[in-house]
């Protein structure tokens, strides 16, 4: 089935929107030479742990694991959904879907997402990959801030004939800006790093934003003949199949990088990876994904549909080889960009904070817990504990540095934690009460 993204109003049915923070100082005293350029990477339905650099010794992912070699990997990193449309649309904006999503559509037209904001600050944007915010064109990426779109807006695409079949039947998916493009027979990994590279060479003297929205490895599972060669060793076929596709993703970033490093831009490019959830365990995808040792996996909020890699690099700025395990959402990438870019964003309702602090420090947080819904799911997470239920049944509570596998239910033991936690959980909610966009949807 397709992984749309939920209404305001399905959101509404459990809780809200995101934590109001405290105002935290830049990551630098330092002023950039140059605004930054900045390319956002996003994998589509990556396990949790699926790299060699969080732990998976059978996957192929050398190129992912120099960058992390470079830079930031986080531990705990969280998106806000474990699926594509609000998961995107989220870190988009770095607002939570409650806010930003219109029933049916896509993202509400008013948002303010990133490339608005950088593109009106002199930035030359563009995405090529998987968009999923909205078909029609007052929902389409130039509608959004983006300059240049070749890519799909649906959830899934062949990647040899450009089209799926999904909602009506089997139709071309592929587009250019605000045309439909036909380039059958190209690889659509191969396209988009074509496209990505291209953009680089045209744009290397201005700063710049490239939105790489990869379709890899989400469905249809098509692996070239060379990646599913170089993952032979792994016996279990879906998981093999699964890893060619990851080996697929790994090769694209490394040349991505390698034109970055071409033109002489790798001390004034930021590059962020992260997945936009976990693994699929849809008959489609063959189940090869894995979260290990999380449980759960795309359409839950157990750590194995929420928790994704994500590691930011910009060299001579960020540490490098450093891991970071605190608590840090996909919300907090547009205020820590433009931060970066040295771009205000007052007047902005955002959920997410400034990363500064947790990229510099091993010590510094800048969320004291963060909270969940989805559809009827909800879930808080605070230190090591995790609080977790469907409405107001089926509750669990889990300790996260014991039990990773979320399988022993403390609920029974730990009243106080409930109790506590339930309380945090509230008053997230009683936040969104407050939202004027969310009542004016709600029509109170």
């Amino acid at each position: 089935m397709p992984d749309a993204g939920i209404s305001r109003r399905q959101c509404l049915a459990t809780l809200g929107t995101g934590l109001a923070g405290l105002t935290l100082p830049s990551f630098s005293d330092a002023a950039p030479r140059r605004q930054p350029n900045i390319v956002l990477i996003v994998a589509d339905d990556l396990g949790s742990t699926d790299l060699g650099c969080y732990g998976a010794d059978d996957l192929r992912t050398p190129h992912l694991d120099a960058l992390a070699a470079r830079g930031v990997r986080f531990t705990d990193h969280y998106v806000t959904a474990p699926a594509c449309t609000p998961s995107r649309a989220n870190l988009l904006t770095g607002r939570e879907h409650a806010r930003v999503l219109q029933r049916n559509v896509g993202l509400e037209a008013e948002e303010t997402t990133l490339a608005e904001l950088l593109g009106g600050n002199g930035y030359r944007t563009a995405i090529f990959g998987k968009w999923h915010l909205g078909i029609p064109a007052d929902h389409s990426p130039q509608s959004q801030g983006f300059d240049e779109f070749m890519g799909f807006k649906v959830g899934a695409l062949d990647n040899y004939s450009h089209t799926y079949h999904w909602g009506a039947g089997v139709g071309h998916r592929l587009w250019k800006d605000d045309a439909a493009y036909h380039e059958e027979g190209t690889y659509f990994p191969d396209l988009v790093t074509r496209e990505a590279t291209a953009f680089i060479d045209r744009n290397h003297r201005r700063p710049f934003f490239l939105y790489l929205p990869y379709n890899q490895p989400h469905y249809p599972i098509q692996p070239t003949t060379a990646s599913l060669q170089a993952v032979a060793h792994i016996e279990e076929p879906g998981r093999r199949h699964y890893a060619a596709c990851v080996q697929v993703l790994d090769e694209a970033v490394g040349r991505v990088v390698a034109a970055i490093e071409a033109q002489g831009l790798s001390e004034d490019t930021i590059i962020l990876f992260l997945s936009d959830h976990g693994h699929s365990i849809e008959e489609e995808s063959l189940a090869g994904g894995r979260a290990t040792p999380y449980s759960g996996h795309k359409g839950t909020l157990a750590e194995g549909g929420i928790r994704v890699p994500c590691i930011a690099s910009w060299p001579g700025h960020y540490p490098q080889g450093v891991v970071r395990q605190q608590l840090v959402s996909s919300l907090d990438w547009l205020p820590t960009l433009a931060d970066a870019a040295g771009l205000s964003t007052t007047g902005l309702v955002l959920d997410g904070q400034p990363l500064g602090p947790v990229i510099t420090s091993s010590t510094a947080t800048v969320h004291a817990a963060l909270c969940w819904t989805y559809g009827m799911l909800w879930a808080v997470r605070e230190g090591r504990w995790k609080l977790m239920g469907s409405g107001a049944d089926d509750i669990s509570l889990y300790d996260l540095e014991l039990d990773p596998g979320e399988r022993v239910n403390q609920l029974a033991e730990r009243q106080d934690l409930f109790r506590h936690l339930a309380g945090v959980r509230n008053r997230w909610a009683e936040s969104l009460r407050h939202d004027p966009t969310v009542i004016r949807e709600l029509g109170l």
